[in-house]
């Protein structure tokens, strides 16, 4: 799996954190729909609180929607060729995606579930079959040199923090709850889930993830 972790105060990436925040917030203030429809286009998310079962499995789908409605640079949303094959040079798959994030176009990461996906997602399995995308925003780099992607996966299971912090916007079934929310209140809770509630940084969501640039993805297990 690759390592993630959470931006931390004094993080900087390119782009800026501020910019990120600024394209999210505006694409999502501008989702149209039902209040499920509004969350379902950016979140994967469980039929229930008690993350027993999963609402669908459409990541690539919401990934390519999600990335081209993040992508204000020309060319919109970024797709590479195959993480896990080293035809064409992995390094020179990684500068490309560098170049594209720095170009503000979203990136679309497909991997193996148990590599991309999150360590608590609910897709992960002991064979590590099957997929997970999500998507790259940003490049960044530690004060000791390691680089890092930022990188937003909508599966709110992913992680403690994430299935934690999804609990407290919606309770019950995710299907019947949004009835509750007016159309704003459904984007407000997909803002807490992306952005978090203060005004830097964001939800558990977006994370940073330390790519191992020098190598292919594992190969991707299909049933």
């Amino acid at each position: 799996m690759i390592e993630q972790a959470y931006v931390q105060a004094g993080d900087t990436t390119t782009p800026t954190i501020k910019d990120i925040r600024e394209r999210i917030a505006k694409a999502v203030d501008a989702t149209t729909g039902t209040a499920l429809d509004r969350l379902k286009c950016w979140l994967q998310m469980p039929a229930d609180s008690t993350f027993a079962k999963m609402l669908d499995s459409d990541c690539q789908v919401r990934a390519r929607r999600v990335g081209a409605l993040l992508s204000p640079g020309e060319g919109g949303l970024y797709e590479p060729s195959d993480l896990a094959v080293a035809i064409g040079g992995v390094a020179a798959k990684w500068a490309a995606i560098d170049k594209a994030v720095k170009a503000e176009r979203a990136v679309y990461v497909n991997g193996s579930t148990g590599h991309v996906g999150g360590a608590k997602s609910k897709f992960n399995n002991e064979r590590n079959v099957g997929f997970h995308v999500i998507v790259f925003l940003a490049v960044g780099q530690e004060s000791d040199g390691r680089g890092y992607y930022l990188g937003f996966d909508p599966d709110v299971s992913a992680t403690t923090e994430s299935q934690a912090a999804w609990k407290k916007v919606v309770t019950g079934e995710t299907e019947t709850k949004p009835q509750d929310f007016t159309a704003a209140g459904s984007l407000d809770a997909v803002k807490a889930m992306i952005l978090g509630g203060a005004e830097s940084g964001f939800g558990p969501l977006v994370r940073k993830y330390y790519v191992d640039t020098t190598k292919a993805f594992p190969k991707i297990t299909r049933v």
